[in-house]
This record gives C-alpha cells, structure tokens and sequence, in this order.
C-alpha cells in the first residue's frame, strides 16, 4: 500500500518539532510543503535555494532519519525549489533537486550584463590613495561586544555572526533587520560590516544609507552614467542598504538596485539590508525586489525587555568609566522602555545633571531629572496587582495561587507571579514569599530560575511570560 506525502512528512515533523528549538522549526519546517511520494522518494517543496542549502547544511542528518523511520532504509529526498524569474508573472519556476547535493540555478536572465571600458568612478574613494580603494563607511564604535543579546534580538544578531562569520557563504543572504525606531537596526548591520572588515580584510565592504544611494542614483543619471553607478556597486563584496523602505517613491532607483542585487547575489556576495518594516510590509516597493529581499532570512528587532534594558545601561556604565546606584539603574531600566536609544539618552541626562549640579546620583534625582522621559502618570505596581493580572491571564483562581497543591499549572502560574514581582516591585525576596501563603524566600529564588531556565526552552512558556511582562509595564503607566 503506497504511503500519503502529506501523512508521511506529518509523521517526520512530529519527530522533528521534539528535537529542534522552537523558533528554528518555526522557520525551517513549517514553511515546507509535501508535494508527491513514489518508490520511497518523498518530494518536498521549499521556498528558495537557500533555504534548501540552509536544510541541507544543517539538517540532512535529521531529514533522513527520520525519513527512513517512515519509509525505510531506501527513502530518500528530493526537493522542488520555487524560483522568481524576475518576471511579472504570478506563476514561479520551479527546480527539482536531489537531497545531499548541492546544484546552481541556470541563468534564467535574472540580470542584463554590463561592459563598461572606462574606469569607474569611485563616490567612496579614501582620499590621498593612488590605489582605488573603497571606504566602508563604517562607524568603529558599532560592533557586536557592545551590542546586547537579549531575547528582543537572539536570531536577528546570532544571523549576523553568521554572516560576519561567513559573508556570501551562508544562508542568509539577504540578512533583512527590521525593527521600530532606536532598537539598533544600524548598529547590528554595522557591526557586522566592522566584523568582515576585521576577519576579511580582503573584503570590500561598503554602508551606505539608501537616501545616499537614491541622491547618488540620480545625480549619475543626470550625467548620464547609470551604468557606471551600476558597476561600482557590482565591485562591493558586503553591500549593507539602510532604510530599504525609503525606496518606496524611487521608481528607478529600484530598478538600479534590482541589477546590483541580482549581479551580487550571483556572485555570491553578501547583502544586508534593513527596515522599519518586514519586506512584507514595504509599500511602493517592486514585487520583484520584494521577492529577492525575502530569498534569505528577515530578523525582527523588538524592544528590549527589562533585563536586557538593565545588562544594556550596565555595560554602557562600565564602558563609560561610571559608577550609579542599582536602586537608580532599576529605576531608569523600569520606566524607559521604548527604545535603547531613549534609555541611553536618559543615562546621559541623568550624568549630565548630577555633574552640573555637583550632586550624587539618587534616586531623587533620577526621579527629578528624568521627568521628561517617565510619564507622569506612572505608578508602583504591587504584588497582589501582578497576582491578579497573571490569574486572569491564565483563568486561575486567585486562592488557588495561595495554596500548596502540585497542579502543574497552578505551580506554574504561581513561580510567574513571584518572577514579576521579583522583577517589578522592590520588596524584598522574604516578602514576595510571604504574600504566596507564607513561603520563604528560598522558594522564590527557585521559583525565578525555573521561569528562567523554562523561557530558554520553551517557547510558548516564554511567550506567555514576555507577554505578561508587557501587560505589567502598561499597568505601571
């Protein structure tokens, strides 16, 4: 009796979902779709070459075990990989691929050739050099030992290691960093530039703005040299794009950075770009760039969380040489949670202050000087309001969080609770017991490292507990 494709990959992604991270099944397997089975050979289909490298990389060990669990020791894998011809047609190509193998697209006119015999103008030119060379345009403060990894950031910076680590060479090519205003979009993808630029000296990086490209695009055109502005950007190993979504009104700047992208992504050259959006997202945007832009991987880049805001004015003091009362760092990490831009500025007005006032920093000041920053309207947030938030976001009775009974998710709901009061109120360990039927502060401390260790694996629990978080810090608005 010949086996069902979509019960049979069913199977192996039950298999699988119990072995890899969360989020890496998340982005890795759900998106695969069974297409056929015949003679033990079950046809997949992926989105992208790369994300077919990116499987075959990482995962061919675990594809075929598990695939040989259903179909036996002969089964073996084929991908059906979806390709944008670059036209306006809805309808893409597709490429069949055996598994454990790696195999080139065809040129299928994705790029038009460009034969230039005059030298190029250089527009980042380091002045003083006979040699052509290229500045990178890089700020050298930006780098990944100053960028803080936190649970609003882990994929998007462990992406751009990877590829600082090994530009053009993986599968994440674009690397698109999107995020709101001030949470260190340019910094991660400068950081990445610096760290080519340190372990790849032979690399030609270059940062450039897109207001930048657009106003260069448009004075080459006036002079007639869109092709030489074309082949200039063609010579780039690392090509890093801030702002994608300014492109939106460039009609023909668009259709520059289309043959740029497609004679680098050939190439095998490494593209980073970034946005205030997911290319999803991105209006006024060609469909066809649109599709490229979503070929590797788009990394989110949300608001910190109140550890990391604390682990990020921490490093920034230590950088700086400072020294600040824990009382006043909890205090600017609690209520400054936009953004890290937002959180940096108002360290510096707080030092600011405290030297032009010859003054100590306190809590007092904090308060005073940071008016600007904090609302007004914010309160303290007490203990029972943290119990009767996480009851009702779980629908767990409120006595029932007092007493000792070993239902999981009573017990659970309760080591929550003591994490955020741990988190969002300042009294002390003994006293959070004390509020949960009497317990000691030993059971506290246990119960904020289960919270911790569980969010390093568990995604949903995770989820759940960032998501309280969030409705904890509106409460103390």
């Amino acid at each position: 009796m010949e086996k069902n494709a979509e019960k049979v990959w069913t199977n192996c992604l039950k298999i699988i979902k119990d072995i890899v991270e969360w989020q890496h099944f998340k982005t890795w397997f759900e998106p695969i779709k069974p297409i056929s089975i015949k003679n033990s050979i079950l046809v997949i289909q992926v989105p992208s070459q790369f994300f077919f490298e990116y499987l075959e990389e990482h995962y061919v060990n675990l594809l075929a075990k598990t695939l040989k669990r259903e179909l036996g020791k002969e089964a073996r894998l084929e991908y059906r990989i979806m390709v944008d011809s670059g036209s306006k047609s809805k309808q893409p190509l597709m490429m069949d691929v055996p598994g454990q193998g790696y195999k080139s697209y065809p040129n299928n006119e994705m790029d038009f050739p460009l034969i230039i015999n005059n030298p190029v103008k250089n527009p980042f030119v380091i002045p003083g050099l006979k040699k052509m060379q290229i500045d990178p345009q890089l700020n050298p403060v930006y780098l990944f030992d100053s960028f803080i990894e936190g649970d609003c950031n882990r994929v998007a910076r462990r992406a751009g290691k990877t590829v600082a680590e090994k530009p053009g060479a993986n599968s994440f090519n674009p690397l698109v960093i999107y995020g709101g205003v001030g949470l260190g979009k340019t910094h991660l993808a400068q950081a990445i530039g610096n760290e080519v630029k340190r372990t790849h000296p032979n690399k030609v990086v270059l940062y450039v703005s897109s207001e930048k490209f657009i106003n260069q695009f448009m004075d080459h055109s006036r002079n007639n040299a869109i092709n030489d502005f074309i082949h200039f950007y063609q010579l780039i190993d690392i090509l890093i794009i801030d702002d994608v979504q300014f492109f939106a009104k460039a009609e023909k700047s668009q259709d520059a950075l289309f043959a740029i992208f497609n004679h680098l992504h050939q190439s095998g050259k490494q593209l980073v770009l970034t946005s205030d959006k997911p290319p999803k997202d991105l209006e006024g945007v060609q469909e066809r760039l649109l599709s490229r832009f979503r070929w590797g991987l788009s990394a989110d880049l949300q608001v910190p969380d109140y550890d990391t805001r604390i682990e990020i004015l921490e490093r920034k003091m230590k950088h700086d040489g400072l020294e600040m009362p824990k009382e006043v760092v909890k205090y600017i990490a609690y209520n400054i949670s936009n953004n890290v831009r937002e959180l940096e500025g108002a360290l510096i007005s707080l030092l600011a202050q405290s030297s032009l006032n010859r003054r100590e920093i306190d809590l007092d000041l904090a308060k005073k000087v940071l008016r600007n920053f904090v609302k007004s309207s914010s309160k303290e947030i007490t203990i029972e309001t943290i119990q009767k938030m996480v009851c009702d976001y779980f629908d767990v009775p409120y006595d029932k969080l007092l007493q000792k009974t070993r239902k999981r998710e009573i017990v659970q709901a309760r080591q929550i609770t003591m994490y955020l009061a741990k988190a969002f109120t300042k009294n002390s360990l003994k006293t959070i017991g004390e509020h949960f039927g009497g317990r000691d502060h030993t059971t506290v401390i246990h119960s904020c490292q289960t919270v911790k260790d569980l969010m390093d694996t568990d995604g949903v629990f995770r989820e759940n507990v960032l998501e309280l978080q969030q409705k904890v810090q509106l409460a103390a608005m």
